[in-house]
């Protein structure tokens, strides 16, 4: 068995490998790669990527990140194309074809049914002269790489590469199609990272459930509106006669109201109009912004709520921090 020292040393060699070949990509990344970019871009199908073993793998990773980008894609099988999964191929897609030796049959068997096709084919490989890189439309070729494995057999390197390679084909388009946090979020709906990409007006507590009150409404109902409203959200929001955005008064203002009153012997306060008492300016939110934005903003200021407020300093609605404690992506501590 190897000791400890044996272990560490061998892994970091291998890491030492990955990492200069990635470094050898990085100086010698061309306009082939800007041609690919393009071609991805302008794709008005679906981007189908193939490849078979390892770097099968990595094809479908490739093929996912880019579905979550923005850029339709789907993962076709070598095998299963050649007994009738071709017909999944339309003119308007790209292929992009996996093979660090260029000589994989299944791929090769593939080129001239794709050619009759019409469809157009990227290549991933480490040969731009084998048959696949020569026969594709544009070759993404990373040259010779020493595989990490001690037998030197083992795919780890090329597929390292060829995954890195994909990343920066499929962040590229992202940034050609402008591709939006907004966009993004809708092909995240689960996970913590779309829903930190939800709007605000998505979440937020707006119509029986956003206490709203007038200025002028005295004290007393404006802490019973706040204690009525559905889900009880320990703050309301005050409008003006024109139904503009005019404060914000909170269950933390009120206990701080009744301990000043209590010191100075005389609770006359409840009986005097909210906007004597309400923030005027407080910090706001509009319902375009992202949940991550407003979270920062609760943490930050160590808040428990924002008023949202649209384009015509209307109230529209409530941001509560219990709304959105299951928004994982932020760390949040209670208020200090």
């Amino acid at each position: 068995m190897a000791d400890d020292h044996d272990i560490l040393a061998g892994a970091r060699e291998l890491l030492a490998t990955e990492a200069a070949a990635l470094e050898h990509m990085q100086r010698t990344l061309d306009d082939d790669f800007v041609r690919a970019v393009r071609l991805i871009a302008a794709c008005t199908g679906r981007v189908i990527a193939t490849g078979i073993g390892k770097a099968g793998i990595i094809a479908r990773k490739i093929s996912a990140t880019l579905a979550s980008t923005g850029t339709p894609s789907d993962f076709l099988h070598p095998v299963e194309a050649l007994h009738g999964d071709l017909g999944r191929v339309t003119r308007a897609d790209v292929v992009l074809a996996l093979s660090n030796s260029g000589t994989t049959a299944e791929l090769l068997r593939l080129l001239d049914p794709l050619a009759g096709l019409g469809v157009q084919t990227i290549a991933i490989t480490a040969h731009l002269d084998s048959p696949l890189g020569r026969h594709a439309h544009v070759c993404l070729d990373y040259g010779h790489v020493t595989e990490a494995c001690p037998l030197g057999l083992a795919p780890t390197t090329s597929t390292t590469v060829m995954l890195a390679l994909g990343d920066a084909l499929a962040m590229a388009v992202l940034k050609e199609r402008n591709f939006s946090p907004e966009e993004f979020a809708r092909f995240h709906p689960a996970g913590n990272l779309g829903r930190t990409l939800t709007k605000v007006g998505e979440v937020m507590r707006r119509g029986e459930a956003l206490p709203l009150v007038s200025t002028g409404t005295g004290l007393v109902a404006a802490v019973e509106v706040m204690t009525s409203t559905p889900g009880r959200p320990g703050a309301v929001v005050v409008a003006d006669a024109d139904g503009r955005f005019a404060g914000f008064y909170t269950d933390g203002d009120l206990r701080r109201n009744l301990l000043a009153a209590r010191a100075q012997g005389s609770f006359e306060l409840m009986h005097r109009p909210i906007d004597e008492f309400m923030t005027r300016h407080p910090i706001t939110i509009g319902p375009d912004a992202l949940v991550g934005d407003a979270l920062r903003v609760l943490r930050e200021r160590k808040i428990d709520q924002l008023a949202v407020i649209d384009d015509a300093r209307r109230p529209v609605g409530l941001l509560d921090i219990q709304d959105l404690l299951d928004i994982r992506a932020l760390s949040w501590g209670p208020p200090a």
